[in-house]
């Protein structure tokens, strides 16, 4: 028999029939990953639709079907979107101003053959601290294949260190859209999210990169390829910033953010005191990153000899291509919202709950599912954030920090065919769709599964 009950904050009513509830939302996901795998649709649309979906099945009425969908797209946008907005900024001029392609030059110089396939996972796990994983792939294949025919390596080799070090700064590091999402939808620490993630992407890296890279050689010898471009960089009239400055701009928003959360560890009882409040102030996620965001024009803009206007033209263009991945990341918490409101989160947290399943676990799980029918991390993240957010409420602080990574880890399982990296991997690398499978897939998969048995050493001697 179904009754009415009314979800978090009286909002909308929803049934309380348990199978009608797991329908609801099977038949919600099952939506998404149709309409964007089959069918095509832009994931902002697939969600909106999943929404729906979600919310007719699980007896919401029709005047309150998207009451939770705008309540959490816009929970989600105001909570991630500014941060999205300034990691943009922070990577655009980095580009542009050849501070990027300094860090990589001044990385390779330095490097002799034999430790090139380590250099490239430092280079990678360096540059994916502010840029988006697609950013990331398009600054560094063409280094990747210069780099592979000068040291007449196998393009695998350095590919897949540099791969899995944007991949897993991706899933688990924040300003990342997906780490970002998790700990937004979990009230979790930023600062100690994104210190354990960097604990746990460093092992995660070297295992599933230069490790895995010295077996994927042999089975795909594959030399290098030409590239568009032959992956010569284009020279300005404006100087190139040091390699100092560079990194500096970098590290500046990870070092403000980790050192909120040293402060408040070593002093938890001095929130009085001036030291206190500034590094309080200055480590909040926003702050931290409008700070770098204004570092960055100075050093890497009006410090080279570029004009106010030129940076400001710079700054602007960085912002329209994030247009579509705030409605991407605003619709997926609309989505996680509506999961939430309609009951079903309580559910399956319940039923969890149950069977004793490990609560890190059984997020893992959750994402790799999402993750392995739609193809999309993001997607993956958001969805796994919302049935696990009941579970989240009753951790520590540190737990609620490495079930995001958990997640993470999860999100990015076993990339194949309706995964986008996947196609933008074989064709850069002129790989067959077999050989892509041995090497690009077998690496995330490989990412995936050390970066959850990493969060999982990481929790047993916290007891969670």
């Amino acid at each position: 028999m179904n009754t009415l009950l009314f979800a978090a904050g009286d909002t909308v009513a929803h049934t309380s029939n348990v199978p009608q509830l797991i329908i609801a939302a099977l038949a919600g996901i099952a939506t998404i990953v149709v309409l964007i795998v089959w069918r095509k649709m832009h994931p902002f649309l697939a969600l909106t639709l999943g929404s729906v979906v979600l919310a007719l099945i699980a007896a919401i009425p029709l005047t309150d079907t998207f009451t939770a969908f705008t309540k959490g797209l816009g929970s989600t946008v105001g909570g991630v979107g500014v941060l999205i907005a300034f990691g943009a900024i922070i990577g655009k001029l980095l580009i542009d101003s050849g501070g990027a392609d300094q860090i990589v030059d001044t990385v390779l110089d330095r490097t002799s053959t034999n430790a090139l396939p380590w250099a490239m996972a430092f280079v990678a796990f360096v540059i994916g601290i502010p840029l988006f994983f697609e950013v990331g792939i398009v600054l560094l294949i063409p280094v990747v294949m210069l780099v592979a025919r000068r040291a007449r390596m196998p393009v695998i080799a350095v590919g897949i260190p540099a791969l899995a070090g944007l991949s897993a700064l991706h899933g688990l590091v924040p300003p990342h859209p997906g780490p970002l999402i998790a700990i937004d939808a979990f009230k979790a620490n930023i600062g100690l999210t994104l210190g354990l993630g960097l604990l746990v992407a460093v092992p995660t890296v070297i295992i599933s990169g230069p490790l895995a890279a010295r077996l994927m050689v042999r089975w795909v010898p594959r030399q290098a390829g030409a590239l568009l471009g032959d992956g010569q960089k284009t020279e300005t009239e404006h100087d190139r910033p040091s390699f100092g400055v560079a990194l500096s701009v970098v590290l500046l928003p990870v070092v403000l953010m980790l050192a909120r959360t040293v402060v408040e560890m070593v002093m938890p009882n001095a929130d009085g005191s001036i030291f206190y409040k500034v590094f309080e102030f200055l480590g909040e996620p926003v702050v931290a990153l409008l700070v770098t965001v204004l570092y960055a024009m100075l050093v890497l803009g009006r410090a080279t000899g570029r004009s106010a206007g030129q940076v400001n033209s710079i700054v602007g263009s960085s912002l329209a291509p994030i247009a579509s991945i705030l409605l991407i990341v605003g619709a997926g918490g609309g989505f996680k919202e509506t999961l939430v409101e309609s009951g079903i989160a309580e559910v399956i947290a319940q039923w969890i709950q149950n069977i004793g399943m490990p609560v890190l676990v059984a997020g893992w799980i959750v994402a790799v599912a999402v993750r392995l029918a739609t193809g999309s991390a993001t997607v993956a993240t958001i969805t796994a954030s919302g049935i696990m957010a009941p579970m989240a409420a009753h951790l520590s602080p540190a737990g609620t920090a490495l079930l995001v990574l958990a997640i993470g880890a999860g999100s990015v399982f076993l990339s194949h065919v309706n995964d986008a990296g996947f196609w933008l991997v074989k064709e850069y690398f002129g790989m067959t769709v077999g050989e892509t499978f041995k090497t690009w897939s077998l690496m995330e998969t490989i990412l995936s599964v050390v970066g959850l048995l990493c969060v999982l050493l990481i929790a047993i001697p916290l007891g969670i």
